[in-house]
């Protein structure tokens, strides 16, 4: 077993895959599973869970991969492709993973709170600034145009990843105001009224693609890597924070509840069903709770 997970390598890996491989062949040799089918259901799962947590911007850690609560998160919401079953499936397998490599006791049942990563924590407005001014100066236009797209989709509307794929321009909607208002798709849908500056962006790229899609009109493929993918072509950065659509959710909920609005209108807006998932979120910048 220990020469099939040493060259395992997913198949069509994206970008990010060179980033998680090693710590992914470690945990599941570490795991010492017995039989190649045993095998290939831990590399599977490990994978897209790792493809999943790099693309919130946690590190390569299977500690934090494994962390009960993003397994959770994981099978929530970086599953949209997969049945009830499947997803259940995968939970099953991820938390027998953590039990064999890391023991009963991790975390004990006492999830790790998101809000202390990096990836859920707000962004400041220099860091929002110095992110667009970063899209804004890609080398090509595909780059730049993508990018703003997805700032406005994570600041201005609270998307996640997932929720980006599937949209397309008509599910955009210019109010005589000049108000945007988005329509969201898929197991969370609901409108959402893109909040400024960002609502110039979303009907802009809505006029340019008309019925297509609103990211990455030219691409037909829309695999669940499809915005992680693209966001690792582009020029880097180190003076600018790393573009996590995780974070700019958790950005524009803050936003929101500094308004203040009522909850059971941020719940509807935010696509959530209970207080629970807020809880995790981080203050806002400079608050210091």
């Amino acid at each position: 077993m220990e020469r099939r997970i040493s060259r395992y390598r997913p198949v069509h890996a994206p970008p990010a895959w060179e980033r998680v491989a090693d710590e992914v062949r470690r945990t599941v040799a570490a795991a010492d599973p017995t039989t190649t089918y045993r095998t290939r259901d831990l590399l599977t799962a490990l994978t897209r869970l790792a493809l999943f947590a790099d693309g919130e911007g946690h590190p390569a850690d299977a500690r934090r991969w494994l962390d009960p609560a993003l397994i959770e998160r994981f099978t929530a919401m970086g599953c949209p492709d997969l049945g009830g079953a499947s997803r259940s499936n995968y939970r099953c397998r991820l938390q027998a993973l953590r039990t064999a490599v890391f023991g009963p006791d991790l975390p004990g049942g006492r999830p790790v709170p998101l809000s202390g990563s990096d990836a859920s924590r707000p962004l400041s407005p220099r860091e929002r600034a110095d992110l667009w001014a970063w899209a804004s100066g890609q080398p090509t236009e595909e780059l730049r145009l993508g990018l703003q797209v997805l700032l406005s989709l994570g600041l201005g509307c609270g998307l996640d990843s997932w929720e980006v794929i599937p949209l397309r321009g008509p599910d955009v909607r210019v109010l005589s105001d000049g108000a945007c208002v988005l329509s969201v798709r898929g197991s969370r849908a609901r409108p959402i009224v893109c909040s400024r500056p960002y609502e110039r962006t979303l009907a802009a790229a809505a006029a340019r693609t008309g019925t297509g899609y609103l990211f990455r009109p030219t691409s037909m493929s829309r695999g669940s890597n499809t915005v992680t993918n693209f966001i690792s072509r582009a020029a880097r950065d180190t003076k600018v924070p790393r573009l996590v659509l995780g974070r700019c959710r958790a950005t524009w909920l803050v936003d929101r509840m500094n308004i203040p609005i009522p909850l059971p209108v941020l719940l509807a807006a935010a696509g959530l069903d209970s207080l629970h998932a807020l809880s995790r979120r981080s203050p806002a910048p400079g608050t210091g709770g």
